[in-house]
């Protein structure tokens, strides 16, 4: 006889470093071929890179599956605004309603604009952020908001998309 998964959603601490890491590095793997070869690299997140992520203010929380994260979604403050930062569910675990889960969660909570940032060939996430009342930003708009809220260099500026949403009245 098969138990229901127990889930739940929880802030990610440094105890989670690892298996942040596992999720966004595995589930980033569906970026290879689509985002320019310039732009990919193995792995696709360091440890480095994640504690540099964490020390500029990107808070996580993840879905938690009998006790193991199968997602994670990161959430900055900017200026005026919160950006979504690497947004990843484990391959095992995607289209489940994982990732739909996080976004709600944080959404539930929002009280500023939301932006994110992805791959504009990335079409499967900037679909998911439209299905959650996310709006592509135009490209004069797009590269506006990527110089004043990220710091990205401009070859990424040139492959990348900005979705918008505000909070709810």
């Amino acid at each position: 006889m098969q138990t229901a998964a127990t889930k739940r959603i929880r802030a990610c601490t440094d105890r989670d470093e690892a298996q942040i890491l596992e999720i966004i590095n595995e589930a980033a793997k569906a970026y290879r071929g689509v985002i320019p070869a310039d732009r990919w690299h193995e792995p696709y997140m360091s440890h480095e890179e994640l504690a540099r992520e964490r020390l500029s203010s990107v808070s996580f929380i993840g879905m938690e599956m009998n006790e193991r994260l199968v997602g994670v979604m990161g959430i900055q403050p900017v200026g005026d605004s919160d950006l979504i930062r690497h947004a990843y569910v484990h391959p095992a675990y995607q289209r489940h309603g994982v990732g739909s889960a996080l976004i709600r969660h944080l959404l539930a909570s929002a009280h500023r604009q939301i932006l994110v940032g992805t791959w504009a060939d990335a079409q499967w996430a900037v679909s998911f952020y439209q299905r959650h009342g996310f709006a592509l930003a135009d490209p004069p708009r797009t590269r506006e908001l990527l110089r004043t809220y990220w710091q990205i260099p401009e070859r990424q500026m040139e492959v990348s998309v900005v979705l918008t949403r505000h909070p709810s009245r």
